[in-house]
């Protein structure tokens, strides 16, 4: 049961993104209750996303499954709301560009190796997430005084310039994976 306990909670961050999407929509900049649902839906998951790495070390249930959906879900959780907020709140839409070029990147290398290995999350591309997700939270709170999206605006360009760091070692990453596997696949021959 432990076990599952983990990709249960990555598997209920994806399912909040549509939930957290939809509020931001109806809401439509309004900064009713919608808005608030929808921060309350996101702290939640981006708490999830660290309770579930904690419990799979703690538990030892570390899984090649959370290890690629992990990621996947943090991906769709920050992609989806930063883009109604792009949408919604006039959010300049460039830092928006920069992550899903660096994430679909990351995640189509991930995936082209992931039969020979699993690339985890890096501790760059953990700070990457927890800037993305300090400024997600920062802008989505109702009601606070225009400094306060200033600072969530910088929280968002530092995820940003750690996003085009850890992309460039992501690929490094992947490029050396597939190389060893293809030099592991000739020396078999």
């Amino acid at each position: 049961m432990t076990g599952t306990v983990p990709n249960a909670l990555t598997a209920l961050r994806l399912i909040v993104v549509p939930i957290a999407v939809v509020l931001l929509v109806v809401d439509d900049g309004a900064e009713g209750p919608a808005r608030w649902w929808a921060f309350v839906l996101v702290a939640l998951a981006a708490a999830t996303d660290w309770l579930d790495g904690y419990l799979a070390r703690r538990w030892e249930v570390v899984s090649a499954f959370g290890k690629l959906a992990d990621p996947i879900a943090d991906k769709a959780l920050v992609l989806g709301v930063l883009a109604c907020l792009v949408v919604v709140d006039g959010i300049p839409w460039w830092p928006l560009a920069i992550l899903l070029v660096r994430e679909v990147g990351v995640t189509i290398g991930r995936l082209a190796v992931a039969s020979e290995v699993v690339i985890p999350a890096s501790r760059g591309g953990k700070i990457k997430t927890t800037l993305q997700l300090t400024a997600l939270l920062m802008f989505l709170v109702p009601g606070f005084p225009s400094w306060f999206d200033t600072i969530a605006w910088w929280v968002l360009v530092a995820a940003a310039v750690v996003a085009i760091v850890t992309g460039i070692d992501y690929a490094r990453t992947i490029r050396d994976a597939a190389r060893a596997h293809r030099e592991g696949v000739a020396g078999a021959r």
